[in-house]
């Protein structure tokens, strides 16, 4: 049995088969998950998980060299963008905004989609991998 770390089996899976530039989103529970993605559904009820709690403790298992988010996060959501650059501060964590749209396509190229109970609009992020060693 595991000691430390993300318990969920599907997630820890997921991040120990990711190599550089290998991305993932987590997502509201609202977010389409295409056909062609792993869906990894936490979602209990409205709420639950929350977004920033599942998108920290993926982040402290995870090397992170960039972030994608939707544009109208910026007016939409500004607590969650907020609590998303105090999570991220001082890492050195590229930060790339796109339309909405573009996001869910993008998604496509995901290894998966953490899908989380959050109900509040536009708390979706992709996480793309970056290198653990010089």
């Amino acid at each position: 049995m595991k000691k430390a770390g993300i318990l969920n089996s599907d997630i820890s899976r997921v991040l120990s088969y990711l190599g550089h530039t290998d991305r993932i989103c987590i997502g509201d529970c609202g977010l389409p998950i295409p056909d062609c993605t792993e869906r990894i559904d936490l979602a209990l009820c409205f709420g639950e998980p929350g977004f920033i709690r599942t998108l920290s403790v993926v982040a402290e298992d995870m090397k992170v060299e960039k972030i994608v988010l939707a544009e109208e996060i910026k007016t939409q959501n500004p607590a969650v963008l907020k609590a998303i650059e105090d999570l991220f501060a001082g890492q050195n964590v590229e930060t790339e905004f796109v339309p909405h749209s573009e996001l869910k396509e993008q998604t496509k190229e995901c290894k998966a989609v953490i899908r989380t109970g959050e109900t509040t609009p536009y708390a979706n992020i992709i996480l793309q991998s970056g290198c653990i060693f010089a």
